[in-house]
């Protein structure tokens, strides 16, 4: 669409579009001409088809390495340990191939909210055509109902009111003209403009095609989202560091083991592979993939339950823990999208009104009471009820309106006095609906054959008529109350009444203009939500910024911000002053603001980049079409469940099904517990396998016998780590988890002292097993027996370290039992263990054999001493950083 139609006068559009008559419209050889130039006005989509997701899967090193160690085995004739480390491939691969068809389909939402006809003149003709069929310079006529079908340059109207508010965020529907605009004007501000996708309320028109299909806005968002390529979440970042580093060490010290082992010529060249990959098996973490997704899918299953959230992508549910910065839409997230009566002025008497959105449950109370209502309050309340034409609806307990916001809330402020249902004691007669022009609405009634007109609408114009009516009406008075509540962000409206003669039927403006008896104020506001106050406090203690994107007003989303305590200085700026910005200076003002207001979806996007441009993990909720970019665009895009649009749904990672924004403050504290389980489980990881390839390469470099088999390592790795392992997912927070600040991007996983804590414990266990290897078969114990206690050591060692890795506090102390399912797992690995070392089945595939008491006593005492040196480093640590802690405090 021309960027610039809106300030386009009409027969300037018309010698642009060659058309001679609006009315008339393009001819139909014409029209067919430039449909055949431009193409159909439908949203195309490009779909990546599920194989190529699924080969995607096997990019990665962790993979290269075992599909490699699988070929090797094949090539030497181990057929069952190449199918076992085959299944462990195509197991990981399906994990991921899962989490990635869950992707949105945010393009095919788009697409289906075009509208399927039109209305247009051709020829002369009014017509109804597939809406596919439009081009430029079609004139396309609306009416209440009807779905805009493209981008129109609005011709002429009569009372014709659009609802844009998923596009613009706008809440009350929007009343157009045809006049043309001579300054910049955001979306939201166009009123000349119908944009496709939106919806016809109220009223008529006719308007021009000016755009259509990817030109039209609704089609720059698909374009939009399309074009966002997908970021790796920070955790799978860190992971793939990870296993990539892990695998190229693994890879390197496999390489020189090799080559010093047919250095020396201790082996034939098929046995020393064999060794070489049993060391490559044995130390690569194949449990880290399936490890983490399970924890993942873990807390997305407790957040299903427990929090009213549903998590789309796995990774996203972590990604949450480590946001610096949620960036989120006004209307509908942090307000409730529900106008509402907050104030009331009457004969300068101020009055406030409890209650929030469309349920009639409040009171009006002036210094904190509850007042007795007057005759002046209660035809205040009589005549904004009046002067309406929405209904309010109570379906399952849940109210909503039907028509305008603006009358909604003097309808709710009604029937928080009288109970809704109850038959009015006045009679229609006749009714003037709100027109643009006018600025008012008005309703003819009749009680005990008097006639009343009752007036709501735009103080200004309403000022007007009671000056006339009385001529010591102080309207400066009154015009510095509207001001002061403006300032407030908040919408005024002003009520008004006459009594008629009962022969009047029929209003005319003439009738409302010759003057009214001035009733009074009321203040209106979109409330912000209750519970998001108390959330944005978890929030920011937990060092989360927060920042407001929204296409309303600067100085009503300001207003909302300070009284939601969205910072302790707010700074705002709007959409215009952000597109003159440089791109260096978007990334200044995106850090330094908390308030974007006027803003189009193509800001938003902007905004979330400019963000992420400054190394901010970024989170952006919103419920609308125009929030769609922004929502793929962040790191995890959040969506409002009941309220927001399929659209907005599909883009997201994470739908709050009560659009509670409220449970974002527990969803980043789940994030941060995610990520510390994720941590000590790759911590707790690590060391065995490490030490399981340093049991190899010692056997290698020493020319003994190979102590352990591939599928016996691989048994270690993986059955470990979907039993004992998964322990860890269960662990509760630690304590302060949200007083901490947010992970650093692209900070390490690893501290020095988890590097250095690994290589202790990974030698350590070799160590301990070398040594009642070597012990046994000393005593003349079979390789078998000694292979099979090898393994069992190995085990009870993880057992006993997971006791240790589980919390920064002592094994031993009062939280030993506060995860009682690590012990169902512990109990669960050692059935399993049980069946490896005694079914003749698994002595087959596994080369291992009976073992006695003694074997099993070794096996405990290498446990405990594992347990034992971890737990001294852990006091020795916690004994410094409380000394540290100590010392910050007394400074």
């Amino acid at each position: 669409m021309d960027q610039k139609a809106y300030k386009i006068e009409l027969e300037e559009l018309k010698k642009q579009n060659k058309i001679k008559n609006f009315d008339y419209g393009l001819d139909s050889s014409e029209a067919s001409k430039r449909l055949k130039e431009s193409g159909p006005n439908k949203l195309e989509t490009e779909k990546v088809s599920k194989w190529k997701i699924f080969l995607h899967q096997f990019n990665n090193m962790v993979i290269y390495v075992l599909i490699f160690a699988a070929v090797i085995t094949l090539l030497l004739g181990h057929y069952s340990d190449s199918i076992i480390i085959g299944l462990v491939v195509i197991s990981n691969s399906l994990i991921g191939y899962f989490q990635e068809t869950s992707a949105s389909n945010a393009l095919e939402r788009i697409k289906d909210m075009l509208s399927i006809n039109a209305k247009v003149n051709r020829d002369g003709i009014r017509k109804e055509i597939s809406a596919e069929e439009l081009v430029v310079g079609d004139t396309v006529f609306l009416e209440a109902g009807d779905n805009v079908p493209a981008d129109l340059r609005i011709i002429n109207s009569d009372n014709l009111r659009i609802q844009e508010s998923s596009l613009t965020g706008e809440t009350n529907s929007v009343p157009k003209n045809s006049h043309v605009i001579n300054k910049e004007a955001a979306l939201a501000d166009q009123n000349n403009m119908a944009f496709a996708s939106t919806s016809v309320t109220k009223g008529s028109g006719i308007g021009l095609v000016v755009a259509t299909a990817e030109r039209t806005e609704i089609g720059k968002i698909s374009t939009e989202v399309g074009a966002v390529k997908a970021r790796k979440t920070p955790l799978m970042q860190v992971i793939d560091k990870l296993g990539a580093g892990v695998s190229y060490f693994i890879v390197a010290a496999a390489l020189v083991t090799f080559v010093i082992g047919w250095y020396f010529g201790a082996y034939s060249i098929s046995v020393l592979s064999l060794a070489v990959v049993s060391m490559v098996v044995g130390t690569i973490p194949e449990g880290l993939p399936a490890t983490t997704s399970v924890i993942l899918a873990k807390g997305v299953n407790d957040m299903a339950k427990n929090q009213n959230t549903i998590i789309k992508t796995l990774p996203a549910v972590e990604t949450l823990g480590s946001v610096d910065v949620i960036a989120t839409d006004k209307t509908g997230t942090l307000t409730k999208n529900e106008m509402t009566v907050t104030d009331i002025v009457i004969d300068n008497e101020d009055y406030q009104v409890t209650g929030t959105g469309y349920d009639p449950i409040g009171q009006i109370t002036q210094n904190g009471k509850e007042i007795t209502i007057s005759p002046k309050m209660k035809l205040f309340l009589e005549s904004g009820y009046q002067a309406n034409d929405t209904h309010l609806i109570n379906e399952d307990g849940q109210w909503s309106i039907t028509g305008e916001p603006t009358d909604g809330a003097f309808l709710s402020l009604y029937h928080k006095i009288y109970d809704h249902g109850e038959e009015s004691e006045y009679e229609k007669i006749d009714i003037l609906p709100f027109d643009s022009d006018f600025r008012y609405i008005a309703k003819l009634v009749r009680k005990n054959n008097k006639n009343y007109l009752f007036v709501k609408g735009s103080p200004d114009k309403l000022f007007n008529m009671a000056k006339k009516f009385d001529s010591n009406f102080n309207d400066e008075a009154w015009s510095k109350r509207v001001q002061d509540f403006s300032e407030h962000g908040k919408r005024v409206i002003a009520v008004g009444y006459k009594e008629v003669s009962s022969e009047i039927t029929k209003i005319t403006h003439d009738l409302i203009n010759n003057g009214l008896n001035f009733l009074g104020l009321a203040a209106i506001i979109d409330p912000p939500r209750e519970e998001v106050i108390k959330a944005l406090q978890e929030i920011r203690s937990a060092g989360v910024e927060v920042k407001m994107i929204t296409g309303d007003s600067p100085v009503t989303a300001t207003a909302i911000g300070e009284k939601l305590g969205l910072a302790d200085n707010i700074k705002s700026i709007t959409g215009p002053q952000w597109d003159e910005l440089t791109e260096d200076e978007r990334i200044i003002a995106a850090n330094e603001n908390q308030v974007f207001a006027r803003t189009t979806p193509g800001n938003k996007i902007e905004i979330i980049e400019a963000l992420q441009a400054n190394d901010k993990v970024t989170a952006m909720t919103g419920d609308g079409v125009n929030d769609a970019p922004a929502l793929k665009q962040a790191d995890i895009g959040v969506a409002m469940g009941i309220k927001g649009t399929d659209v907005a749904k599909d883009s997201a990672d994470m739908i709050l099904t009560d659009d509670n924004f409220a449970t974002i403050s527990n969803a980043v504290k789940e994030g941060r517990r995610i990520f510390d389980n994720i941590k000590k489980s790759i911590l707790y990881l690590l060391p065995i396998s490490f030490s399981e390839g340093l049991i190899i390469a010692y056997a290698i470099l020493t020319k003994s016998d190979i102590p352990l088999h591939p599928t016996q390592l691989l048994w270690v790795n993986m059955v470990s780590a979907i039993t004992i392992q998964f322990a860890l997912t269960f662990e509760p927070a630690e304590d302060g988890i949200m007083n901490r600040k947010p992970r650093q991007t692209g900070s390490k996983l690893m501290s020095k002292h988890n590097i250095f804590q690994i290589t202790y414990v990974s030698i350590l266990m070799a160590i301990i097993s070398l040594t009642i290897d070597s012990y046994l078969r000393s005593n003349g114990v079979s390789s078998v027996i000694s292979s099979t206690t090898m393994v069992n050591v190995l085990i009870v060692g993880k057992i006993f370290y997971l006791f240790n890795i589980r919390s920064n506090k002592p094994a031993l102390s009062r939280d030993f039992f506060s995860n009682p399912k690590a012990f169902y797992f512990i109990g669960l690995m050692m059935i399993l263990q049980l069946l490896l070392t005694y079914v003749p089945f698994m002595q087959n595939i596994f080369y291992t054999g009976s073992i006695g008491m003694m074997e099993w006593n070794l096996a405990v005492l290498g446990g405990i001493i594992v347990l034992a040196v971890s737990e001294l480093d852990k006091f020795v640590r916690n004994l410094k950083s409380n000394k540290s802690k100590k010392l910050s405090f007394e400074e």
